[in-house]
């Protein structure tokens, strides 16, 4: 009786690597919903860097043409000034949708960013270490997840002052249990595998294995959690800048533009000052709603 030997299984390479990165940019490339979020975000990515250049009129400009109504969206004319409609102070609404993406793109990025880095990293080091240091931080989590974020930003905001910065570090803190939950429990299936178990024998540094080992191979995860919160970012910055907590006057923001002119879908006209809110509202959701299929089609990727 024949004996016999498996063929030795060659271990991954470089070369098998990058085919593995090839492929499932192909995937990505091939999935609709992550194509049409692109396209979606990266418009009003490109409006919130030039925005200023191609717009109509200057957003700041008011004129004496105040709560004019928006023009025929089917017509000819070439004159952009006015399609939406002006605002109660005669500014050009058009012009301000253009321009009110930059103020929460520069806002929900940078603290999405905050949030992720700190998220993964108490993430990384309570799913590895376990023990004492995991079980009083998750419960710490679990009371911080208990309360709103609205009221948890609301009350830092009230005692810290309102500013940009301000409002970066307490949406970005208000992620980080979030993410720290979830990377925690991806890190937690990892850290029983045989790959870390080898980083330990050979007297590998905590930090090293976290970082080096470990984190490459929770990367899909934190990629699609840091995705979704960049939707509840925008929400956020939206939300509390309609409350007089976030972007300030005279900045152009489409959730400043909503709270200023919000009363006046109430107004005697008969059927409100609607173009003065529903632009910026619209805009607001198209750009969420990107994100999130950005956020789908990376989920999709990932998990096949």
């Amino acid at each position: 009786m024949s004996v016999v030997t498996p063929l030795p299984i060659a271990p991954p390479t470089a070369d098998s690597a990058g085919k593995v990165r090839a492929e499932l940019f192909g995937q990505a490339l091939r999935s609709p919903p992550l194509l049409v979020g692109l396209v979606i975000v990266g418009f009003w990515v490109v409006c919130a860097f030039i925005g200023e250049r191609i717009a109509p009129a200057d957003p700041l400009f008011q004129g004496e043409n105040i709560l004019a109504r928006p023009k025929d969206v089917f017509s000819f004319d070439l004159d952009l000034v006015g399609r939406l409609g002006t605002d109660q102070l005669g500014r050009d609404i058009f012009s301000r949708v253009l321009v009110g993406a930059s103020d929460v793109l520069r806002v929900a990025p940078a603290a999405t960013l905050l949030g992720t880095v700190l998220g993964t990293a108490l993430g990384l080091l309570l799913g590895y270490k376990r023990g004492w240091i995991d079980e009083v931080a998750s419960r710490i989590i679990d009371a911080v997840l208990a309360l709103p974020l609205v009221i948890l930003a609301v009350t830092a905001i009230a005692g810290l002052g309102t500013s940009t910065l301000t409002l970066i570090i307490v949406i970005g803190l208000a992620f980080t249990p979030i993410i720290a939950r979830t990377v925690r429990a991806a890190v937690l299936g990892e850290a029983q595998l045989d790959y870390v178990q080898a980083a330990r024998l050979r007297g590998d540094h905590a930090p090293y294995i976290m970082f080096v080992e470990i984190l490459p191979n929770v990367l899909g995860p934190v990629i699609v959690e840091a995705t979704v919160r960049l939707g509840y970012a925008i929400f956020a910055v939206a939300g509390l800048t309609f409350l007089g907590l976030g972007v300030q006057p005279p900045s152009p923001d489409w959730a400043l533009q909503v709270s200023d002119n919000y009363a006046l879908l109430n107004a005697v006209e008969e059927d409100g000052f609607w173009w003065t809110v529903i632009p910026p509202a619209v805009a607001i959701a198209t750009l969420v709603v990107g994100v999130n299929l950005i956020a789908d089609g990376i989920a999709a990727v990932i998990d096949r």
